[in-house]
């Protein structure tokens, strides 16, 4: 799957008799700004003055580990962030990579990182591209949510104030999640990620990740979805991305509704990469919509640290960003 240079076809015989459970956005692209990464499951822990904890959920759609961290002094009542990793990686290896406990510390939110199972995925890829897993009370979008909600429960959480982030094939089901459950999420992030219901096979799947779904197939929901509620999203996408075409980061933008809102392009130069970021407004000047174009940029988590595998240092750094996006909204209503 490196880079899809040599087309599909290659790619659907390469996989075939692997079965669906291999597919995934494995084939993270490296380039010189990509360090290589540490081994899965070795990266040291970032506890940061938190805590950083192991843990399990079952529910009726079935069950998955966790790791959980907790701040010292969280806000009270705190936020949750969910974090989605990428195939190939851990939860351990994501906290690590995206620094996101760190921060986490310092705003005094919770973040629980769901891990995938080699059962489910021989490569821990999140089954994005497959409709029993997409939609609302099925699969491993059921799973996540109520492992959400038992989380919010168990520690007391804000249920106001919950988002939901991936990565890869973490972003793609991500996106899937937050439009299944918009009376949960009140903000999704999608790095590197596709957009809700454009793959509903492996086929569809490999086209989606080369040249992004047409827009018909996105254009309506997945199942049990949402479609007439806007999730506020923010989306980072390298241009040089040669794993999970740019294209993609387009489609989350129009299926959130970018187009009826106002868009406001800034380009940023200095250190690391330039990048341009717009900002969507409603008509009362509120942003519901935040899209992060990294210039040089491939298949990584933006502004990561080498500590984690498929990251780029070089930034902007899409941790903070998220949780800054995060913290401007909240579900009405709740809380």
């Amino acid at each position: 799957m490196r880079g899809f240079g040599r087309g599909v076809a290659p790619v659907l015989k390469g996989l075939e008799g692997l079965g669906l459970d291999n597919l995934g956005l494995d084939n993270l692209a490296r380039g010189p700004a990509h360090p290589a990464p540490h081994a899965p499951g070795h990266a040291p822990e970032d506890t940061s003055g938190g805590s950083f904890t192991d843990g399990h959920f079952a529910c009726s759609a079935g069950g998955r580990d966790y790791k959980l961290f907790v701040p010292s002094q969280p806000r009270m009542p705190a936020p949750l962030v969910v974090m989605l990793h990428g195939c190939t990686q851990t939860p351990e290896d994501f906290a690590a990579g995206t620094g996101m406990n760190a921060l986490a510390e310092r705003d005094g939110v919770y973040v629980v990182y769901p891990g995938q199972s080699r059962r489910a995925n021989g490569q821990r890829c999140w089954n994005w591209f497959e409709p029993r897993d997409q939609g609302r009370e099925s699969g491993e979008a059921a799973i996540i949510a109520d492992m959400t909600r038992a989380i919010v429960a168990e520690h007391g959480l804000d249920p106001a104030r919950v988002y939901i982030a991936g990565l890869s094939a973490g972003g793609a089901a991500a996106a899937n999640i937050a439009r299944a459950y918009p009376d949960l999420y009140a903000a999704v992030g999608v790095h590197s990620g596709l957009a809700a219901g454009c793959a509903r096979d492996l086929t569809s799947a490999l086209m989606a990740m080369r040249s992004g779904a047409a827009g018909a197939e996105i254009a309506g929901s997945s199942a049990g979805s949402s479609p007439t509620v806007r999730v506020p999203t923010i989306v980072f996408h390298g241009d040089e991305d040669g794993t999970v075409s740019a294209r993609n980061a387009d489609l989350v933008l129009a299926q959130a509704g970018a187009a009826g809102l106002d868009g406001a392009p800034e380009p940023f130069a200095g250190e690391g990469h330039p990048y341009t970021r717009t900002r969507y407004r409603d008509r009362s000047g509120r942003v519901l919509l935040e899209d992060w174009r990294v210039r040089g940029g491939g298949h990584a988590w933006s502004g990561g640290s080498p500590r984690g595998s498929y990251t780029d240092p070089r930034g902007p750094d899409a941790s903070r960003a998220m949780l800054d996006f995060f913290a401007r909204h909240r579900l009405e209503g709740r809380g």
